[in-house]
């Protein structure tokens, strides 16, 4: 039903085929996620305490998050252009080293990360209290890291051939893993002792460990055909080291921006608001992080039409797919937006029931905030995917140090006491405004509305300049292969 071919994809109805594409992608981030929030939901049945811990970490994951992009996302940029210009042996040939790539990059920072984590989490600022548990978990998680980092970037390549339920099927074994691992690791079962938050972590690697099985076999032919790793792609290629690091780069440090910024909030919160507010933080990132699903699914669709689109030498089509998406998204973002407002207090009661009544208060504060600014969240998603389809990655970084660094941040430092400052990986940021651990909160809710506005209008500038009709040269000048289609812009 959601078999999506080349030729669709560069000449059938752009809204519907990027529907299609987006709505398994949509599914695998949902259940990606259900992931994220079978940890939220076992703990909160444990204590405030557990929920914070696993909270500490979040940032963190999200930090080396931006490593493993690197080679997932510049894999899949490059393999779209490949795919679309009809070169399918250097597609392969590029998707055996972006899997060398994510290997080697997730390795050199997860190994020191899993030795380190309890000075890592002690450099936060956290409570001593929660830094223990916040550590073990974090260590666990680290260790992994390269293992996702390598599925990661196989399941992009079947993204990039639009074969995203190749995807969706990937993730769905894996969260049913941890469907059964998480609870039973927690509490424990039987002989097996309670774990509690190392037993979520451990529940979420086998996860990992089970979708990286189940997408090796689809890539040697086993249940897909769509896109195969083939012998003779087994090969190192400079060239193609060279150019995934270097589109895929720039894309990891607009990543690693942004989350560091997080690593300091959640420092803030943790100053501002103790132990309710960090809990308050956890739930409300869990709820966002599920809210954008469609907006990231939209995106990784996008990216890999724009990109073959380009290959293929139609930049106007290309145009298009980044605008329609967009439109779709901000309408349905809206809803959504409207729907969580108004249930905001049932949500934080259903994910964390054992919060105190301080923190209660403070999640649905934080979850009413997110609501209203959801629209201009997700819509800089598919914005950003227009760049990034066209190799224009180094206006994603800048886009999201400005947003994270200029905006969100400034205002966020506002929380701590007049009478305090805070420290985070040993810098020491000047006291604030004592505005309390709300200001944090309407810090996110601004800067996603004010970068969606000003990225939008800088989106609008490039392509009356010429953006994509300048990439599709460009792809066409690097492809191996002939381009298909005719210049359209």
């Amino acid at each position: 039903m959601f078999d999506v071919d080349n030729e669709a994809i560069t000449d059938g109805p752009v809204g519907r085929v990027l529907l299609l594409l987006a709505a398994p992608l949509v599914a695998q981030n949902l259940v990606y996620v259900a992931n994220a929030l079978v940890d939220t939901f076992w703990l909160g049945r444990v204590s405030e305490d557990a929920v914070a811990a696993v909270g500490l970490s979040l940032p963190i994951q999200s930090l080396l998050g931006a490593v493993v992009v690197v080679a997932a996302v510049g894999t899949q940029l490059l393999v779209a252009q490949r795919a679309g210009g009809g070169d399918d042996a250097g597609a392969r040939r590029v998707a055996v080293n972006g899997g060398l790539v994510a290997l080697a990059v997730t390795a050199a920072v997860a190994v020191p990360v899993a030795l380190y984590a309890e000075e890592l989490v002690r450099f936060l600022g956290a409570d001593p209290a929660l830094a223990g548990t916040t550590a073990a978990y974090l260590a666990i998680i680290a260790a992994v890291l390269p293992v996702g980092a390598v599925g990661d970037t196989v399941e992009n390549c079947f993204t990039a051939y639009g074969d995203t339920r190749a995807v969706l099927n990937v993730s769905v074994a894996s969260v049913l893993v941890n469907l059964v691992a998480a609870p039973t690791l927690i509490f424990g079962l039987g002989p097996l002792p309670a774990l509690g938050v190392e037993g979520a972590a451990l529940g979420t690697v086998l996860a990992g460990v089970a979708g990286l099985v189940h997408v090796l076999a689809y890539a040697a032919g086993i249940g897909r055909d769509t896109f195969r790793l083939t012998r003779d792609a087994l090969a190192v290629d400079a060239g193609d080291l060279r150019e995934i690091v270097s589109v895929g780069l720039l894309l990891g440090g607009q990543r690693g921006a942004t989350e560091l910024v997080r690593v300091l909030v959640v420092s803030l919160v943790a100053v501002a608001g103790g132990a309710a507010g960090v809990a308050a933080y956890t739930v409300g990132a869990r709820v966002a992080t599920l809210a954008v699903v469609p907006a990231l699914g939209t995106q990784q669709a996008a990216q890999s039409m724009i990109g073959q689109n380009l290959g293929a030498d139609a930049p106007r089509r290309a145009r298009r797919t980044a605008t329609v998406g967009t439109g779709i998204i901000v309408g349905a973002f809206l809803a959504l937006g409207a729907v969580q407002f108004a249930v905001a207090g049932g949500v934080v009661d259903l994910l964390a029931p054992d919060l105190t009544p301080g923190g209660r208060s403070l999640a649905v504060l934080y979850l009413r905030l997110l609501a209203v600014s959801y629209w201009a969240l997700g819509g800089t998603y598919t914005l950003l995917a227009g760049f990034n389809g066209a190799s224009r990655t180094r206006t994603s970084l800048a886009a999201d140090v400005l947003k994270y660094w200029g905006i969100r941040f400034p205002i966020a430092v506002a929380a701590v006491p007049a009478t305090a400052t805070f420290g985070a990986f040993g810098v020491a940021v000047a006291p604030g405004l004592g505005w309390g651990v709300e200001a944090v909160f309407w810090a996110v809710a601004v800067s996603n509305v004010v970068g969606f506005l000003g990225l939008g209008a800088y989106f609008a500038y490039t392509t009356r300049r010429g953006m994509f009709a300048n990439a599709a040269d460009r792809a066409r000048d690097d492809g191996e292969g002939g381009a298909a289609g005719t210049a359209d812009d």
